[in-house]
């Protein structure tokens, strides 16, 4: 497993010419996490490459955190085997830092933590995201949606290949949450960086995402959006009424797709589990 680099030197507008092109940023196969005697992950496959968006989702306590965990080198799986490209750069938004346990900072003084920075620089970032008018506010007094944006900015300042987000929509209204997929929609084309977003708020992320993951301590199904949406094994663990409001991913029966739609159920024993057969573009 190759390191991650720092790139906290690195210009803002670096290319990541490090990584080519076609190949996974990160990867993981057949990952087992084991704590306590229990299983935690068993067999569980992911990978993301650049300018794709994927979705990891499971309800809570399937797993999601500890899988990328493993895929980003934090932790050390029991067994299974994880790639980086070489010289890849991530860039990782925490699921949980509430910005009342920080001591008194404001946004721009967080984000200067992050590595020598000029103003400009700090003021593009925070531009890029939508929060330019918080440079000089107390982290204190800003919204959860707010400071999400912060934390976003800062994991930009490192110019990733891959951007990686732990319920990015966490504590964030109706609103806020479709306009922080559009975000990272525009993030995604702009910077042609690759992007993994965990989270159990499936009703924006599935119209938000190339390819979902869905995992309950193993890989559920895996796929295109509305094809995981329709999966029996999908259905079973959220509830039909779940797939029901989802049925904006419903097509016209004689819609044609350019290429098929593909979905990876998960057998017992397969040791591809989680990944989907190569699509036709």
């Amino acid at each position: 497993m190759s390191a991650l680099r720092d790139a906290s030197t690195d210009p803002l507008t670096r290319p990541p010419q490090d990584v080519v092109e076609g190949a996974p940023l990160a990867s993981a196969r057949d990952l087992v996490v084991r704590y306590g005697g229990r299983t935690v992950l068993d067999r569980v496959s992911i990978e993301v490459r650049r300018r794709e968006v994927v979705s990891l989702i499971g309800p809570n306590g399937a797993g999601k955190t500890t899988a990328v965990r493993a895929l980003l080198g934090l932790i050390k799986p029991d067994a299974g085997v994880v790639h980086h490209a070489p010289g890849v750069v991530v860039g990782y938004v925490p699921q949980r830092i509430e910005p009342q346990e920080l001591l008194p900072l404001t946004a721009r003084r967080f984000l200067a933590m992050a590595g020598r920075r000029a103003r400009a620089d700090i003021v593009a970032v925070l531009d890029e995201v939508g929060a330019a008018p918080l440079i000089d506010r107390q982290l204190s007094d800003v919204s959860g949606g707010e400071f999400r944006r912060v934390l976003l900015a800062r994991a930009l300042l490192r110019n990733p290949d891959l951007l990686v987000l732990d319920e990015p929509i966490q504590q964030v209204d109706f609103a806020g949450q479709f306009a922080m997929h559009q975000l990272i929609a525009r993030l995604r084309n702009r910077r042609g960086c690759g992007v993994l977003v965990i989270s159990h708020d499936l009703h924006l992320v599935l119209g938000a995402t190339d390819r979902v993951v869905c995992i309950n301590g193993h890989v559920c199904c895996a796929g295109e959006p509305e094809a995981v949406s329709r999966h029996p094994e999908y259905i079973s663990l959220f509830g039909p009424g779940v797939a029901a409001a989802l049925a904006v991913y419903t097509h016209d029966p004689a819609h044609r797709h350019d290429h098929p739609i593909a979905v990876a159920p998960v057998k017992d024993g397969s040791p591809d589990a989680g990944f989907e057969p190569d699509r036709a573009d």
